[in-house]
């Protein structure tokens, strides 16, 4: 017997699950996109989530593949028991870098603030103003008064107190400039 005839039950699940999450991916795209301009977020972020998402569902993608081949519960235990314990001890040195992205796919979804909005960061140290020029993955940039552009990361804009100064103060920022 061949392989498509060995396997078909299982290559017909699959073909079903690819189609299912193709059709999911397309549908939380649009519902990202959507939400992203009706808050007035911009492209790049927009994108920068999409494509999140669409790993994410990659992710489920291989895992139900691994029970439509036959694969048992135990069997995958036993790997991703493996798999993560190795990626624990690289997570934990890398902790603060997926604190970054996961603050910023939380801005994505919950924080006041957009591109070109004046805003000031109470931090007891060293207090920043600025205006938000970009929102990255990784951390936001803004634009202080005399011209300086500073990066600050995203999770300790979740954690530290920010005001609103002016909202799409960038129009007027740039004719200063």
């Amino acid at each position: 017997m061949t392989f498509f005839q060995t396997y078909q039950t299982e290559l017909i699940a699959s073909l079903f699950i690819i189609l299912f999450l193709f059709i999911v991916r397309a549908i939380a795209r649009k519902l990202i996109y959507k939400l992203g301009k009706k808050t007035g977020i911009n492209d790049a972020r927009i994108h920068l989530i999409s494509r999140y998402s669409t790993v994410t569902l990659i992710l489920i993608a291989l895992l139900i593949e691994t029970f439509i081949f036959g694969a048992q519960l135990k069997d995958l235990a036993l790997v991703f028991s493996s798999v993560f314990a190795v990626i624990g001890i690289a997570l934990f040195a890398i902790w603060s870098i997926l604190s970054n992205i996961t603050s910023g796919v939380i801005m994505f979804f919950s924080f006041p603030y957009k591109v070109g909005d004046k805003i000031q960061i109470h931090d007891k140290d060293f207090p920043i103003e600025g205006i938000i020029e970009d929102i990255r993955a990784f951390q936001l940039h803004l634009r202080l008064d005399n011209g300086d552009l500073v990066t600050y990361p995203n999770n300790l804009m979740l954690q530290k107190a920010v005001t609103l100064i002016k909202k799409d103060a960038i129009d007027e920022g740039s004719d200063a400039i």
